[in-house]
């Protein structure tokens, strides 16, 4: 398996509809969480994204994954960048 970043860029001017599916949203990535497919998740301190890192097998099996997300069906993200990513150093290494 790879480690891949999956990077979401939110539209400040959608933040009311991600809240009223951020329940949804996190349920998605908490049976992502139980299946060892999802490592860690967060938003960003300012609130514009989040950072979800995947443990997955390839590129294009996180682009389908992802468009599962309730945010993503609801169209509640304004971009999404998938990077595979090689750690070092430290935990996940």
């Amino acid at each position: 398996m790879s480690l891949f970043l999956v990077e979401y860029t939110y539209d400040p001017a959608k933040n009311a509809e991600r809240d009223a599916l951020r329940p949804d949203h996190r349920a998605w990535l908490g049976d992502l969480l139980e299946r060892d497919i999802v490592v860690t998740s967060g938003p960003f301190a300012d609130g514009l994204g989040a950072l979800i890192i995947v443990d997955t097998a390839d590129a294009d099996t996180v682009a389908l994954l992802f468009t599962h997300d309730p945010f993503a069906k609801a169209d509640l993200v304004a971009n999404i960048r998938i990077t595979e990513w090689v750690p070092v150093l430290g935990q996940l290494a």
